[in-house]
C-alpha cells in the first residue's frame, strides 16, 4: 500500500530558472548530480541519456516530498506540443502545495514576477490559486482552514 507522495519530476530547458521558481515556494536544492549511461537509460527508456538532476526538497517537511529537476543534455529532450495549460485536457493536470498564508504567498509571487492565474477561490476548507510554473505546468497553491 502508499504511505504518502514521494516526488514530482520536470523536465526543463531552463535549469536554473527551474530551480528559482521552486526556490520562491520554499524548496531548497538538497542533491545534484548527472545521470548517465546504465542504469538510468535502460531504467528511464532512454538510450544515450545525460542529464542534470537536481533533487529540491522543502527543509524539515514531514513527510518529506521533493520536485527533481531534470536537464537533458543528450537527448534533446522531446518537444511536445506546446502545454497550452489549459486544465480541460487529459493527463497531467496539475500539481497542488499546501501553504499556510495564501494571500501572502500571492503577494509574494507577483512581486516576483510570478504569474498568478487566478483569484483566490474557497473550495473544501481551502482557499485555492493557480500559477503558472516552469515548461507552462500549472501549479495550485492551498490553505487548510
Amino acid at each position: 500500500m502508499i504511505t504518502h507522495f514521494d516526488h514530482v519530476t520536470v523536465a526543463v530547458r531552463d535549469l536554473q530558472a527551474a530551480i528559482d521558481f521552486f526556490a520562491l515556494l520554499g524548496f531548497e536544492e538538497d542533491k545534484r548530480v548527472v545521470i548517465a549511461g546504465e542504469p538510468f537509460a535502460g531504467y528511464m527508456g532512454v538510450p544515450d541519456i545525460e542529464a542534470d538532476h537536481v533533487t529540491l526538497a522543502i527543509p524539515g517537511a514531514a513527510p518529506r516530498f521533493e520536485v527533481q529537476v531534470l536537464h537533458y543534455r543528450h537527448p534533446v529532450a522531446a518537444q511536445m506540443p506546446q502545454n497550452d495549460a489549459r486544465l480541460d485536457k487529459l493527463g497531467f493536470n496539475h500539481i497542488c502545495f499546501a501553504v499556510k498564508d495564501a494571500a501572502a504567498m500571492v503577494r509574494h509571487l507577483k512581486s516576483h514576477g510570478v504569474e498568478v492565474r487566478s483569484e483566490l477561490k474557497a473550495f473544501h476548507n481551502r482557499r485555492l490559486f493557480f500559477i503558472t510554473g516552469p515548461e507552462n505546468i500549472t501549479v495550485e497553491l492551498a490553505e487548510w482552514s
